[in-house]
């Protein structure tokens, strides 16, 4: 089974938190683009991550997980690939 990064865990927090994404954003000192790619699920870089765990005092498995590819997500991946 194919699975792929999920960042529910940081949006969790931050809502646990009473913090926003621009509050995540100017704490952490990422850039508008890193949030944006997190908003998507997008791969980003573990410097990025790196600085989020440092602004959360948190640790990886906090703020991300690994769950699996849905179905329908699984088959437009074979399309696009045919």
């Amino acid at each position: 089974m194919k699975k792929t990064i999920s960042y529910d865990k940081l949006w969790k927090l931050l809502i646990d938190k009473k913090w926003n994404r621009t509050k995540l954003k100017d704490e952490s000192e990422i850039s508008t683009a890193s949030l944006a790619k997190l908003g998507k699920n997008a791969n980003i870089t573990t410097d990025v991550l790196v600085k989020i765990c440092n602004a959360l005092e948190c640790d990886f498995s906090d703020i991300m997980e690994m769950v699996p590819v849905e179905e329908k997500d699984m088959s437009s991946e074979q399309h696009a690939e045919d």
